[in-house]
């Protein structure tokens, strides 16, 4: 059995606990793309020659970009930050005010890993004015990633990474392409929405409008879409049009507490080009 491998990163709504069930569904291609890569544990974990992968968050693919091109020099900046010293309140404030202010996109890449790692829970949110407004996470001794920037630099080499909506991401594929898609979930209550998480709203309109994009692509192009969700009424309503649906429980990740991590419906929804 292959070992699954983590993503560098912390995140809400992480594949990584659901990545056999996805890759039970996914079929064989020569390009994978992600119109949503996030912390990308499903690009991590299967093996196409070629990925494209998007986000609409700009931080998340420039530090991708950055791991891309220099990987080694990457690490030796991103470990200075963490010390005993960068692990306080007032240091973290103080770079989270840095990240803000700076236009200079190498050193944002290197403050977003820190800010993912010693913020609160490994949320990624932005207030409307577009800053990154995380609390400090109290954590004991926040966990350097190294190994898994290196497996991910290194299977970077494969894939193009791109920041735009997931329309125009859906332009570019082509026959044969597979799609996996894993937008901001449809909340199970009115007030568990992470959808602010680039700053940018992704409602019902946009999740009816995704799986329109996933029926119009697999009549066109003969391309493969593979949507995941929440299981809901609503969400069982809009992929009606998949050729399959596969409802799983799995458990929650976000709950600071090991103890209050509920298991939550998921929903995997695919829709296959006709024969």
């Amino acid at each position: 059995m292959v070992k699954k491998q983590r993503a560098f990163l912390k995140w809400a709504g992480g594949k990584y606990s659901l990545i056999e069930e996805i890759n039970k569904l996914l079929p064989d291609g020569d390009r994978l793309i992600e119109p949503f890569v996030g912390a990308g544990s499903v690009f991590l974990n299967t093996d196409y020659d070629e990925y494209l992968l998007n986000d609409i968050n700009k931080d998340l693919i420039n530090l991708y970009q950055a791991i891309q091109k220099k990987p080694q020099s990457f690490i030796e900046d991103a470990k200075a930050f963490f010390t005993e010293q960068c692990n306080q309140a007032e240091a973290y404030y103080h770079l989270r005010s840095e990240f803000n202010a700076s236009v200079d996109s190498y050193y944002r890449s290197l403050l977003f890993l820190y800010m993912n790692r010693h913020g609160y829970n490994g949320l990624c949110r932005y207030n409307k004015s577009g800053g990154y407004n995380v609390p400090f996470g109290k954590y004991k001794k926040p966990y350097f990633p190294e190994a898994e920037i290196e497996f991910f630099a290194e299977k970077a080499q494969k894939a193009i990474f791109i920041c735009e909506g997931y329309r125009q991401t859906f332009a570019r594929v082509q026959n044969n392409d597979v799609i996996y898609c894993d937008p901001p979930y449809v909340p199970l209550s009115k007030t568990a929405s992470f959808t602010s998480y680039a700053g940018n709203g992704f409602g019902l309109d946009e999740q009816a409008d995704l799986a329109n994009a996933a029926e119009e692509t697999v009549a066109d192009k003969k391309a493969t879409v593979l949507i995941s969700n929440h299981n809901t009424i609503w969400t069982r309503k809009i992929y009606q049009g998949a050729n399959k649906r596969k409802a799983i429980q799995v458990a929650r990740t976000i709950s600071q507490k090991g103890s209050n991590r509920k298991k939550v419906g998921e929903l995997l929804a695919l829709y296959k080009p006709a024969k």
